[in-house]
């Protein structure tokens, strides 16, 4: 099982960076253009946790962001690209089982999204350093958040037959729940009918917990944050084996 995973994983890594201008440059330069507007515009006006500057505030939500969407688009790409294009089948025919599937599609996304949540820290942290607190938190939760957006992307593949189907799964829950998870603020901040919606979304809890490696202050404890997602992690990957083993939309 482990040299077929390997394979998969080394031919799933290989294709992500033959094109690396598009899917490693492309989230790094947006996740810059959104820290030089909104550093910008709220940087004077706005301070968060009381004491930290919000340029620093909001570099860790962009990274957090990046990393979680570029992890889903791995592996939802790769799959219902290999679906349209036919040559899934290739796949088909080996004797690899449903956890050598789960392992190369879902490591190669853990792969895409660090590299390119890296890759937006390393040019951010010039405009503002955010400071490092507790780098396990960071790696847990950078690790955790790409395995779950990961395992989400491959069961967005699975259920996708067009990519009209696939951009309305990541346009109508994965951007939303990105992009109201506290990237660009503290959910303090908000009134207490969203803040109590906050807590509802799972989003939230990656990127708190994220951001709490890196100032050593967060909306909610991180052990709660710590147990959302891992909790989530667990179901979404149970869901994910579990289509897999049953080879839906597969052999379709």
């Amino acid at each position: 099982m482990l040299q077929g995973a390997r394979t998969l994983f080394y031919k799933e890594v290989l294709r992500f960076w033959k094109v690396s201008f598009q899917t490693l440059g492309a989230p790094i330069l947006t996740a810059v253009l959104y820290l030089m507007i909104f550093g910008h515009v709220l940087e004077d006006h706005v301070t968060v946790y009381g004491r930290v500057p919000y340029t620093a505030f909001l570099i860790p939500g962009l990274v957090m962001m990046s990393l979680l969407q570029n992890a889903f688009a791995n592996t939802s790409s790769s799959l219902i690209q290999s679906k349209i294009t036919g040559n899934l089948v290739f796949l088909l025919v080996t004797p690899l089982s449903p956890w050598a599937w789960y392992l190369a599609y879902v490591g190669a996304s853990v792969v895409r999204g660090v590299v390119v949540g890296l890759g937006v820290l390393v040019v951010t942290m010039w405009f503002s350093p955010p400071g490092l607190d507790n780098i396990a938190w960071v790696l847990v939760f950078a690790v955790l958040g790409a395995t779950l957006m990961g395992s989400l992307g491959l069961v967005a593949g699975l259920w996708a037959e067009k990519f009209d189907q696939m951009a309305a799964f990541q346009n109508f829950i994965v951007m939303p729940m990105t992009m109201l998870a506290g990237v660009f603020y503290s959910i303090h901040s908000l009134p207490g009918f969203w803040q109590a919606a906050s807590h509802f979304n799972p989003f939230f809890y990656m990127i708190d917990g994220f951001r709490h490696g890196f100032f050593g202050v967060s909306d909610v404890s991180p052990w709660l944050s710590l147990a959302v997602v891992g909790g989530a992690t667990l179901v979404v990957a149970a869901w994910t084996l579990r289509l897999l083993h049953s080879g839906y939309k597969l052999r379709a």
